[in-house]
């Protein structure tokens, strides 16, 4: 073959593969997609009606873990942890009275127990409260008296208040509700903390302290009787508790109406003579913005279950149904009101 003949076959062969690249390179036609089938809706369960809600938690502010009201509040939380599910109470120890008041105004405690002349103050924004008000305060229900007790040395000349004119008296801590009750009670005799011979403010532990040795020679305590300070004292010393002329005692409960009337039997502390004064009572309060269907819960069970309070404290056994509403002097909580209406207690 000559050479001519070889390229013109070299160049046939060239086209007819180039060819068959080009055809074979055109791409293949690409099937219609098949329609997507809508993807089912997956139902969200629906939420139950009502979730399941815990207890409503409640703070119970008392006073001093060695006082009464520490023991008395903790049986409460007591009541309510055994009987009601809808109510968690934790007992609080705290300063007592005056502070205890604050707290329900502040909303730091949704209960508290407290006399019932610094309910009576606090609500009406007067005394100690002048600046401080606390009218969303509530009366639940009183719980025993707590004796105004004026303590001193048998060897000072003390028949009756009128004789503290001159001596050295211990009147309770500053702003407190003992020293609110000394004002008073000296008022009735026509005495001011000037006409003293010194006045101590200080507290009920220290008050014995310096009557027992010698440092004045009377002390205002404000306490349930039985009060582990005043026995301390009269177990070394020779003491008695100050009579209150009657009178004067009529002068107070119309001039100041929470207070009562009250004896302190002989040898309620060792070797002291029987004595009349005047009392206020310890209370529970709490705020007004409680509920009003666990408020009724809470006092319904207290007083169904008050064999759980009197075993807390000898001044426990004081508490009673009858007696829940004595010297109350602010308005009550709709919800203790109800359960009373259910006792006929209340209109």
């Amino acid at each position: 073959m000559n050479m001519k003949k070889a390229l013109s076959l070299m160049l046939v062969v060239f086209f007819v593969v180039s060819l068959m690249l080009v055809v074979g390179c055109e791409p293949a036609e690409e099937p219609e997609p098949e329609p997507e089938e809508p993807e089912e809706e997956v139902e969200e369960p629906e939420p139950d009606e009502e979730e399941e809600v815990g207890p409503v938690r409640w703070t119970i502010a008392s006073g001093w873990v060695a006082g009464v009201y520490y023991p008395i509040s903790g049986a409460m939380s007591r009541v309510a942890y055994e009987n009601m599910d809808n109510i968690s109470l934790t007992a609080e120890a705290s300063g007592a009275s005056v502070a205890n008041a604050r707290l329900i105004g502040t909303k730091d405690a949704e209960l508290a127990i407290l006399q019932n002349d610094i309910a009576y103050y606090a609500y009406n924004g007067i005394e100690m409260y002048e600046d401080e008000a606390v009218p969303e305060m509530r009366g639940f229900f009183t719980l025993y008296p707590e004796h105004c007790q004026i303590v001193a040395s048998a060897d000072a000349g003390i028949e009756n208040p009128g004789d503290l004119a001159g001596k050295d008296v211990a009147v309770g801590p500053l702003g407190s509700g003992t020293e609110a009750n000394a004002v008073q009670i000296l008022e009735a005799y026509d005495l001011t903390f000037d006409d003293l011979g010194s006045v101590e403010r200080i507290t009920a532990s220290e008050a014995a302290d310096f009557l027992r040795d010698g440092r004045i020679d009377a002390a205002f305590f404000t306490v349930g009787l039985g009060a582990a300070a005043i026995e301390e004292v009269a177990i070394v010393k020779d003491v008695e508790i100050v009579t209150i002329d009657d009178d004067k005692i009529d002068w107070l409960i119309e001039t100041y109406p929470y207070y009562s009337k009250e004896v302190i039997p002989a040898d309620t502390y060792s070797g002291v003579p029987e004595s009349t004064t005047v009392a206020v009572l310890a209370m529970v309060v709490g705020h007004a913005d409680l509920s009003e269907d666990l408020a009724y819960e809470f006092t319904s069970n207290i007083f169904e279950n008050i064999d759980t309070i009197h075993g807390a404290h000898e001044r426990g056994t004081l508490i009673t149904l009858d007696t829940a509403l004595e010297g109350m002097p602010i308005e009550l909580h709709p919800g203790a009101e109800r359960y009373f209406q259910e006792q006929g207690l209340v209109d």
